[in-house]
């Protein structure tokens, strides 16, 4: 169930006989080729079968002309530690998410650890711990990158030095602790980002007990590298305040699953129509008080596909590239010297769709035959999904 990060390597890994391979880049979001070739977790070649080099692979998988894409990132979680959420009292929610596909997942916070500690040298401690536990510890192989702290008043420059230097490279959701002001965030934004630590900002009114109201105005000022569920979390801001969040600013704009649905469209398209799509990435904000979902990227991408009616080749790429290059992450994309981390998919058994694209775009959950993170198949079939029509078979070669 769980995965020592220092694990074996996968050897040389040839995934072949692919039907469609999406990319994750948005610019270019379907790839006419139908072979992969890995070497010890990292794609060294992407083509057709005849001009990529098959010799010696320990582990070769026939694809079955099935759909392969990046693993999904999931941009928004809230860990503890392990595979276990005090929030629902559930174990191996990590694990279950990675049936549904996702690969990565980011930290905003690991806000809901019992007695989480609130005082500055306490709440260093927690996030420290927290990036050294999931980075030494790997859920279903899961990479959870976490120890995201959550700000609060008192904190100093070097505290956030200190914070970088001991390789922490995320703020947990800014207006979740005692600084909630725009003025206040803003400074403390900027002596994360001077030391190479990513923020998000939580949007819309309070989710747990000490959050409280951000709007648009604190946002705008704070300037976060991420709108955190710019569609709330779970309660929105006014629509048009969420629409000109995506106009006003040039920052990431993060839908989430446990947020408002009816603005997590218009968010989406606002997005299409500045013409900022790159900006779009997806996340769960979970565990929370709605649950787990370890369908929940997928779900987000088969909403967002047939409602707000985008592509569903360009939604995926909000659910992995887009993430990928915003969080700067070396997994999300299908490209040489990237991670190899995919998810094999097909239409659920019955779909009326005659394709993947096609029933997702109908609404329908794609259902998932394959997992692998860092070349090595972490789950066959999945236990969540509906049943894929095909599923890959690997031909020769084990994990």
């Amino acid at each position: 169930m769980a995965e020592i990060a220092a694990g074996g390597k996968s050897g040389k890994v040839v995934i072949k006989n692919i039907g469609l391979l999406l990319s994750g880049d948005i610019d270019k979001p379907i790839l006419d080729a139908d072979t992969i070739v890995v070497n010890d977790g990292l794609i060294v070649a992407v083509g057709k079968e005849k001009d990529c080099d098959l010799e010696g692979a320990v582990t070769v998988i026939d694809a079955k002309k099935t759909c392969v894409a990046p693993g999904l990132i999931d941009s928004h979680v809230h860990p503890v530690f392990g595979d276990w959420t005090p929030r629902q009292g559930q174990l191996g929610w990590i694990d279950s998410t990675m049936h549904g596909g996702v690969t990565t997942m980011i930290s905003a916070g690991e806000v809901h650890l019992p007695g989480r500690p609130k005082d500055i040298v306490g709440l260093k401690a927690l996030a420290i711990t927290a990036q050294r536990a999931f980075d030494n510890f790997r859920p279903g192989g899961v990479k959870v990158l976490a120890g995201a702290p959550v700000i609060e008043k008192g904190m100093v420059e070097s505290d956030f030095k200190e914070l970088a230097e001991a390789g922490v490279g995320l703020l947990g959701e800014v207006g979740l602790g005692s600084v909630k002001a725009g003025y206040e965030a803003k400074e403390m934004v900027a002596w994360a980002r001077k030391y190479g630590i990513q923020s998000t900002i939580h949007t819309g009114g309070p989710s747990i007990p000490g959050s409280g109201l951000i709007d648009k105005d604190v946002v705008l000022e704070a300037d976060a590298d991420v709108i955190g569920h710019i569609n709330g979390g779970h309660t929105s801001l006014p629509e048009a305040h969420v629409c000109e969040l995506c106009e006003k600013s040039s920052r990431a704009i993060e839908i989430v699953h446990n947020g408002n649905e009816k603005v997590a469209i218009a968010a989406a398209k606002a997005a299409l129509e500045l013409k900022c799509p790159h900006r779009v990435i997806l996340g769960t904000d979970g565990p929370a008080g709605s649950g787990v979902q370890p369908l929940g990227i997928l779900r987000m991408v088969a909403m967002l596909s047939s409602i707000a009616n985008i592509p569903a080749e360009l939604v995926f790429c909000f659910a992995t590239g887009n993430t990928a290059k915003i969080r700067k992450l070396n997994c999300g994309l299908v490209e040489v010297g990237r991670a190899a981390d995919f998810v094999f998919m097909d239409r659920a058994q019955h779909s009326p769709a005659p394709g993947l694209l096609e029933s997702v775009q109908l609404g329908d959950i794609p259902g998932v035959g394959m997992v692998m993170i860092d070349g090595i198949v972490r789950c066959g079939r999945s236990r969540n999904t509906p049943p894929a029509t095909e599923i890959p078979v690997v031909v020769s070669g084990a994990h």
